[in-house]
């Protein structure tokens, strides 16, 4: 067996071993306050609050309509995928013109919601139409 330098080299293993616990611990200790501080500084408060809240929710629900089972049809997959991403949009513009005030950004906001229905309202039509597709229920 090798003879490592120094008798004593095991024992620098457990010294290590410590400190880098006693950092982790002090590492942690400090993490929840400053994590606190961040939050702070970042949280809206007020009605933005509630615009911030409504808008992580309706990003979430789009985001989950999205992840869509995929079958053999591309069409049918883009369409299944579309409709939640288009009804995600229309909530947005919602939010904007219930909390927003830029009148042009309200102005885009109206023209989306018509828009977008319109074409929530089409891709429904199609996958309902469409004889070639196996399954037509829709998951939006």
């Amino acid at each position: 067996m090798k003879q490592f330098r120094g008798s004593q080299w095991w024992r620098s293993i457990p010294s290590h071993g410590i400190a880098l616990a006693a950092g982790i611990a002090l590492a942690m200790s400090f993490a929840p306050s400053r994590t606190q501080l961040v939050r702070l500084k970042l949280a809206p408060q007020g009605p933005a609050n509630e615009f911030h809240r409504a808008l992580q929710t309706v990003m979430t629900q789009m985001n989950a309509g999205m992840c869509i089972t995929p079958s053999a049809d591309a069409d049918r997959d883009f369409a299944r995928a579309m409709i939640p991403h288009h009804q995600g949009a229309v909530e947005m513009a919602k939010l904007e013109l219930l909390f927003g005030n830029d009148p042009h950004l309200r102005r885009l906001a109206q023209g989306m919601v018509v828009e977008q229905s319109q074409e929530i309202v089409l891709m429904r039509s199609i996958l309902a139409s469409s004889s070639t597709m196996p399954d037509t229920s829709v998951n939006p």
